[in-house]
């Protein structure tokens, strides 16, 4: 296969995904990991995407996140498990702040069993999952509410967010890498996000491995400031070492067979 032809699927896959695989381009053209980097080195230059640990991203400005109607289907079996498994760090009674998100939706769809949990949430589609749950307490923040998203943030949403102490904070990740923590690529959201983390106990982040590498518009916090990390079996366990060194648990979820 010519490198033109290999740099147009390439540039699909990026379209489709947001992301793509160092190994997973070498089993698709069946060549060796220098001709998969010289093809995303070209790229690159080219403008095309951005390289990260073990791939590359699409070339998207800081400022600029996909849409929510392409972030919900994207990775979405990852994100499914992600929230499988950070639903069992939830335990009966407690209360919880939910971030926006389409992981943190995926988290939301697996507390049903659990009992009498509080949950302060600024994302419509979260308290509209678990509103019907029978002996579950539901508040939703107010605030300007963003379309797509259906989230609410700015000054309206942080004040509300400052009454409540809460046990555990369940936030998304716009981006995370190890030079600059976890970033957002919307101003007042990354505001509403620090909040729910200085009112809570433990703090979890849900991220799938497409997040790591990827730096958004602003930081929201430090790597120390997150007590658990949860990803999924595609991220690189090499990366996953390094962040040990700044996160307190990190905890890999199981592909399904």
């Amino acid at each position: 296969m010519l490198a033109q032809e290999r740099h147009q699927i390439i540039l699909e896959l990026l379209n489709k995904n947001g992301v793509v695989r160092v190994q997973d381009l070498m089993a698709t053209f069946n060549v060796s990991i220098e001709t998969v980097r010289r093809d995303l080195d070209y790229l690159e230059n080219q403008g095309f995407l951005r390289k990260v640990y073990g791939g590359a991203v699409t070339s998207g400005k800081l400022s600029e996140e996909p849409s929510y109607s392409v972030r919900e289907i994207a990775h979405l079996e990852e994100k499914r498990q992600i929230g499988i498994k950070c639903a069992e760090l939830i335990e009966d009674g407690e209360t919880l702040i939910i971030d926006l998100g389409t992981t943190t939706l995926e988290v939301a769809k697996s507390l049903k069993r659990k009992k009498k949990l509080t949950i302060i949430t600024n994302a419509v589609n979260i308290a509209q999952e678990l509103v019907s749950v029978k002996d579950f307490r539901v508040f939703l923040a107010g605030g300007r509410l963003r379309s797509g998203d259906l989230s609410c943030s700015g000054f309206l949403t942080q004040d509300f967010l400052r009454q409540f102490n809460v046990d555990k904070a369940i936030i998304g990740v716009g981006g995370i890498t190890l030079e600059d923590g976890v970033s957002d690529y919307h101003v007042e959201e990354a505001g509403a996000r620090r909040i729910m983390i200085e009112r809570s106990n433990k703090v979890i982040a849900v991220v799938d491995y497409s997040k790591f590498g990827v730096k958004a518009l602003t930081k929201v916090c430090d790597l120390k400031d997150i007590d658990v990390l949860v990803t999924d079996w595609n991220t690189d366990e090499n990366l996953l070492k390094k962040y040990r060194k700044y996160i307190k648990t990190i905890i890999t979820c199981d592909k399904l067979e």
